[in-house]
């Protein structure tokens, strides 16, 4: 059964990346947690190890089609997440599993309140 939850998580992730722009984790690491049971830690790693070839590879191409795609800017963006995700995996392994994912909960909730009330 948990590979069929995991299917869906992982097919949810898609659509919402495709549809949003956002990264999968937005969906990955909640489903991962809430849904299939896993530590915040193994959701954080497990998303991020998902995330690493495909990474909207066809959805880019999408908008890139389009010329919705500013290539300066994703090769800028790419060595900022290159950098900030070894800096963010080191910090998160001096956290506690509940802390973390009551700091992600914050994260996701002042997100949504900006683009709310924006």
């Amino acid at each position: 059964m948990n590979w069929v939850l995991v299917s869906l998580v992982g097919l949810a992730a898609g659509v919402v990346s495709g549809l949003f722009g956002v990264g999968g984790a937005v969906v990955i690491i909640p489903g991962l947690v809430l849904v299939v049971g896993l530590s915040q830690h193994t959701a954080n790693g497990t998303s991020l190890a998902a995330l690493l070839l495909p990474v909207g590879i066809l959805g880019t191409l999408e908008y890139y089609k389009r010329g919705q795609v500013n290539i300066r800017y994703a090769a800028i963006i790419a060595g900022g997440l290159l950098l900030g995700a070894l800096v963010g995996a080191k910090l998160a392994g001096h956290v506690g599993d509940l802390a973390l994912r009551r700091a992600f909960g914050v994260f996701l909730l002042l997100v949504s309140t900006r683009f709310l009330f924006s």
